[in-house]
C-alpha cells in the first residue's frame, strides 16, 4: 500500500467516525458507495480569523463572518460519502497569500483531514508571479491558482504570460467570474492552450432567471442567453473544465430545488461532456442558500438520469484528473 493510499483510507475513516461509526464493516461501506457513490468535493473553504484577515467578510453577513473549521466541514459532510476534498483559497489579504499557501499545504499533509489538493491565491499579472509559484514547488499538494478574472484579461499580456507559467508547471487556473466575462475568458483559454482552466460555479449562473416564472421577462431571457453563449464558447476550448458548484448558493435562502438547478446543471453537463465536469460543494459559502447535504442531493436528483459511469466521473473521478492529484487511488 502506497503512502497516498493509506492517507485516503485514514481520511475516509475520519468521515465514517463523524457519521457515527468508526468501526463500520467493509461490506456496509461498500454498499454505501454502491448506492450513493463516493464524492471528492472539489471546492471547500475553511478559515481561522485569528490567523488570516478576510476583509470581504465584513459585508458577508453573520452566517459567514466567523471561523469555519475542518471539523465543521466534516460534520457538514457526514453521511455524504466524501472521501477527499480540494481546498480553495479564501481571498485573504494580499500580504498573507504566502502564509495561506503554506497553511493549505499543511492541511493536505494531515492524515486525519479530508484535503488531497489545494488551490491557492495569486495574481497571474504580478511581476513576481512565476517566482511566487516556484516558492511552493516542493508542495506537491498545491495543484493550482485562483484569482478574480479581470475584465479584458484576454488582451492583458502580463496576465496571459502568468497563465502560461501555470501550464508550464502543470498547475491549473480556477476561473472566478460572472456571465458578462465568459466569452472573454474563452478567448483567454484559447490563447493559453497548455494551461488547464477550471470554471468555478458554472460561470456564475443565477437560478432565478431560469425559473418558469421568468419566462416572459425580457431581462431574464437576456441573462440566460448571455450565460449560455459564454458557456458554449468556453466548452469549445478543450483545456477548460467546469466545476458544477455555486448554483444553489444564488437561489433564495433555503429555496433551491432540483427544478431550479436543472437548466443550469444540465446545460453545463451537456456542453462540457462527462469528462470535463466536477462536483464542488462551495462550503461554507453555500450556507447562504442551502446546506452541503441539500446541494449534494439536489445535484444527484438532476443527474439521476445519466449513466452511472458519468455520475461517478462528476462526483469523484474528474476532480482527481482535473487537478492532476498524484497517488490518489481512483
Amino acid at each position: 500500500m502506497g503512502p497516498f493510499q493509506s492517507i485516503r483510507l485514514s481520511r475516509r475513516g475520519v468521515l465514517q467516525a463523524i457519521a457515527g461509526g468508526a468501526a463500520l464493516a467493509v461490506g456496509r461501506q461498500a454498499r454505501s458507495e454502491e448506492t450513493a457513490g463516493p464524492i471528492i468535493d472539489a471546492h471547500v473553504h475553511v478559515w481561522d480569523l485569528n490567523q488570516f484577515k478576510l476583509p470581504w467578510l465584513n459585508h458577508a453577513g453573520p452566517v459567514l463572518n466567523r471561523d469555519h473549521s475542518v471539523a465543521e466541514y466534516l460534520q457538514a459532510a457526514r453521511r455524504l460519502n466524501v472521501v477527499g476534498a480540494v481546498y480553495v483559497e479564501v481571498n485573504v489579504e494580499r500580504g498573507q497569500r504566502g502564509a495561506e499557501a503554506e497553511y493549505a499545504a499543511d492541511l493536505c499533509a494531515r492524515r486525519d483531514g479530508p484535503f488531497i489538493g489545494a488551490v491557492i491565491a495569486a495574481d497571474p499579472a504580478d511581476d513576481d508571479f512565476a517566482g511566487f509559484l516556484d516558492r511552493f514547488r516542493s508542495k506537491s499538494s498545491i495543484r493550482g491558482v485562483r484569482f478574480l478574472y479581470p475584465r479584458g484579461g484576454c488582451d492583458d499580456r502580463r496576465f496571459l504570460n502568468g497563465l502560461r507559467a501555470l501550464g508550464e508547471r502543470q498547475l491549473t487556473f480556477d476561473v472566478q467570474l460572472g456571465p458578462q466575462l465568459l466569452t472573454d475568458a474563452a478567448k483567454t483559454a484559447a490563447a493559453c492552450p497548455q494551461t488547464r482552466f477550471i470554471l468555478d460555479h458554472c460561470g456564475g449562473a443565477d437560478p432565478r432567471p431560469f425559473r418558469k416564472t421568468s419566462d416572459g421577462d425580457p431581462k431574464a431571457k437576456d441573462l440566460r442567453d448571455l450565460w449560455r453563449r459564454g458557456i458554449e464558447a468556453l466548452a469549445k476550448q478543450s483545456n477548460v473544465w467546469c466545476k458544477i458548484s455555486g448554483v444553489a448558493d444564488a437561489a433564495l435562502p433555503a429555496d433551491a430545488t432540483a427544478e431550479d438547478a436543472a437548466p443550469i446543471v444540465n446545460f453545463c453537463l451537456d456542453a462540457f461532456g462527462p469528462d470535463r465536469v466536477l462536483f464542488g460543494g462551495n462550503w461554507p459559502v453555500c450556507l447562504k442558500g442551502t446546506t452541503l447535504g441539500h446541494w449534494v442531493e439536489t445535484l444527484r436528483q438532476v443527474a439521476a438520469g445519466r449513466a452511472q459511469t458519468d455520475r461517478r466521473k462528476l462526483f469523484h473521478d474528474n476532480a482527481v484528473k482535473a487537478y492532476r492529484i498524484q497517488g490518489f487511488r481512483m
